[in-house]
């Protein structure tokens, strides 16, 4: 299998995009001509803001698909590396 990357774009309306990908360089130049998803699309220019590295694609698209459903404020404690935040962040979510 081939190595793959989870990566984090913030579009151009302070939003943040999550996605997978074996090439990350290429895909992120996709991406900034307009080529890559729908939500990036209309919100050029992005900016790479943060990438994990896996030694299989499989790995890298189910991190993205577990990513994508955290918050706004998890995923900036992934991205400055506070991942002690991570758990706590987590469980406000499931409060009432």
């Amino acid at each position: 299998m081939a190595k793959g990357y989870m990566y984090i774009l913030k579009c151009n309306d302070d939003t943040y995009y999550t996605g997978s990908t074996k090439y990350i360089e290429r895909r992120l130049e996709e991406h900034q001509q307009g080529n890559g998803a729908i939500h990036t699309k209309k919100r050029l220019p992005v900016e790479l803001l943060y990438y994990e590295e896996y030694d299989r694609i499989d790995h890298a698209f189910y991190r993205e698909k577990q990513v994508q459903g955290w918050s706004r404020k998890k995923k900036e404690a992934l991205m400055s590396g506070e991942v002690a935040l991570l758990s706590d962040l987590a469980k406000k979510v499931f409060k009432k």
